[in-house]
């Protein structure tokens, strides 16, 4: 994945609504209107977030007659959160250590003397 769609992909994800329609489509296609009322959205609205999804490569569609079905891309969304998982590893192991060398020196942050 290039570091331009992985950004896209990370903006993608940084709205509630279009989390809540990816996580729809996780397991099973849904029409787009489904999808828009499960999620408390406009069609309008639905249509826009759907449409950024897809751009980002988060999910597929695909036309049956006249509905537009959509279904996550996993292998896209697993390259995502394995980027993310790399990216958090070191600083949030640094920052368990750093928690809990604090606890068995009795030190904490703000804590007066």
């Amino acid at each position: 994945m290039t570091a331009t769609a992985l950004e896209d992909a990370i903006r993608a994800l940084a709205h509630p609504g279009r989390r809540a329609m990816l996580r729809l489509v996780w397991d099973d296609e849904r029409p787009a209107t489904a999808l828009a009322e499960a999620a408390g959205l406009s069609k309008s609205a639905a249509s826009q977030h759907l449409k950024l999804l897809r751009e980002a490569g988060l999910v597929q569609v695909r036309v049956d007659a006249t509905r537009r079905l959509y279904r996550a891309d996993l292998a896209k969304v697993a390259e995502v959160a394995g980027f993310l998982d790399d990216f958090w590893a070191t600083p949030l192991e640094r920052l368990k250590e750093t928690a809990e060398t604090r606890h068995r020196t009795g030190r904490t942050k703000g804590r007066g003397a």
